[in-house]
This record gives structure tokens, C-alpha cells and sequence, in this order.
């Protein structure tokens, strides 16, 4: 079970955007209300109310967060005839990268160091699984494949940590270095990655977001929450942060970027004081 997968959502039509998966806004849920709450477990009746307001109906919930558990991502914890669910270590350390990439890291590299991470690798034609789980660790990385077997991603980045997950370390070979005066930085990024579909999610987001600042529909802010932080992550889930600099004029990614901040800074105190007032919690049991 790969990271990209657990945070992924069902990909629509890019005129409509994304339609999330259930497990998606579970994540965003549990990533907005009890990811800095420790050891919070959350009563099963309050995640069904709450996803329920971004249409997803009990028993989709119910089922999803059997399967969650059956994946490892949520344990359970009755108390008397009340099921209760918290977040398990991987959850908690994949929500803790989603959430670096959405509000530390941002969507647009203006700091690039001019410096690029190589990955090399050569499986057996038979480790059809393992050559998969590895583009798509990689993916998820930021690196895009500069040639079938040679990846790159711009920057330092440190992938050593998911290749010996999969146990492929004897497998890779990873560097560091910098592009030669002949290289032309452009057009390499252009043929690398698919920077159109890139910045149709861009602009479906930013579409979609300032429709809803300019209607001022806040009326369910923790309902409006959830899909704007899942409908981001899957926005910006395939862009590898390419350097600024060697992206066509008026990258999309800027304005959605400061669309997905207004509307963030907008619901987050209103969507806080809602789940106070909606969400029967407990502790962990030690």
C-alpha cells in the first residue's frame, strides 16, 4: 500500500474536478480535526454526520473505515455499545506529509538551488508489482522518468527511506548533481513531465474556488473544508514543484495556490468551532 494511493481521490472529468473518495475526506478529516490532537479517538456517529454533510452516506462511511482499519490506517476502540477510531503511526506519519506538502512546502519553487536528484534503477522483467510500487513511490517523490530507467527531481530529495520499504536498495542508485551549460533545462522539464495536465488542475481549482469566494457560501464550514483540502491534495499530488523559473508564463499554480488560502484562512476558525460542537471524542486507552 503505497502513499499516493492512500491520500489519491477518484480523478473526474478535469472540467468538473475531482471526485473525492470517501477515504479521501476521511483522511481530510481526520487530518483537519484529530492529526494534532495526539491520541483523540473520534465516536463513529460524529464521522458519519460529518462526512455525511459532504455526501457521503453512512454506510460508505461505515465501510470505509472498516477497510481503513484493515489497511492499518485507523484503529478501533469500544467503549460500552460506542465504536470509536483513532489514527495508527502510518496514518499519522502520511497525514504528516500531506500535510507538509500543503502548507509548508506550497505549490510553486521559487528557491530552487539549481541542484537535481538522479534515480537509477534496473528490476527484473518478472517484478512487474515491485517496478510499479516504485514509479509510483517515486511519482508521489516528485520525480518524473527522464528515461525509462533514470528518474529525476529537482532538488535534494531524499527517497532512501521509501526504496528500502519496498527493499530495493540493491536495486537503485541515486545522485546528486547539477545540469551542464548545454543542457536546455526547459524543454528536459517539458519532456519529462506532463505539464499540461499539470496546470488543467491548476486552473480547475482555481475555477472552481473563486466561485465559491465570490458567492460567499460558508454556510457548512467544516463540510466546505474537507473538500477544499481534498481537492487540493489531489491538485497538486502529480505537480513535482519544478522550478519557477523554467516554467511557461503565468504558471496556474500561483493564483490557486493564493485561491486555496483565502479560502483555507476563511473556514478554518468557523470549521473548528464546529467540530467542538459536533465531534464526541475520547482518549486512547494505553
Amino acid at each position: 500500500m503505497e502513499d499516493e494511493d492512500i491520500l489519491d481521490t477518484a480523478d473526474g472529468d478535469l472540467a468538473d474536478g475531482p471526485a473525492p473518495r470517501p477515504q479521501s475526506l476521511m483522511l481530510a478529516f481526520f487530518g483537519n480535526h484529530v492529526l494534532e490532537e495526539g491520541d483523540l479517538c473520534v465516536y463513529s456517529g460524529s464521522i458519519i454526520d460529518v462526512l455525511g454533510r459532504v455526501e457521503v452516506g453512512e454506510q460508505a462511511v461505515r465501510s470505509t473505515l472498516t477497510r481503513m482499519v484493515n489497511r492499518g490506517l485507523l484503529r478501533r476502540q469500544r467503549e460500552g455499545r460506542r465504536m470509536y477510531f483513532s489514527l495508527t503511526q502510518q496514518a499519522t506519519r502520511v497525514l504528516q506529509d500531506g500535510r507538509t506538502r500543503i502548507w509548508k512546502q506550497g505549490a510553486v519553487n521559487d528557491d530552487w538551488d539549481g541542484s537535481w536528484t538522479l534515480l537509477g534503477f534496473s528490476l527484473p522483467d518478472s517484478w512487474k508489482r515491485q517496478r510499479h510500487d516504485l514509479r509510483s513511490r517515486l511519482t508521489w517523490s516528485g520525480f518524473g522518468a527522464l528515461y525509462s530507467g533514470l528518474w529525476i527531481a529537482p532538488g535534494d530529495v531524499d527517497v532512501s527511506g521509501p526504496v528500502s520499504e519496498l527493499g530495493l536498495s540493491a536495486h537503485v542508485k541515486i545522485f546528486h548533481a547539477r545540469a551542464a551549460e548545454v543542457t536546455d533545462i526547459e524543454r528536459m522539464v517539458s519532456d519529462t513531465w506532463d505539464l499540461e495536465s499539470i496546470a488543467a488542475r491548476y486552473v480547475t481549482f482555481d475555477k472552481r474556488w473563486t466561485a465559491h469566494l465570490g458567492t460567499g457560501s460558508g454556510e457548512d464550514p467544516i463540510g466546505t473544508r474537507l473538500r477544499l483540502v481534498s481537492e487540493w491534495l489531489w491538485t497538486i499530488r502529480t505537480d513535482p514543484r519544478l522550478p519557477a523559473r523554467h516554467l511557461p508564463p503565468a504558471w496556474p499554480a500561483r493564483p490557486a495556490q493564493e485561491t486555496f488560502r483565502r479560502v483555507a484562512e476563511q473556514t478554518e476558525a468557523p470549521a473548528e468551532r464546529m467540530a467542538r460542537e459536533l465531534l464526541e471524542t475520547t482518549r486512547l486507552n494505553t
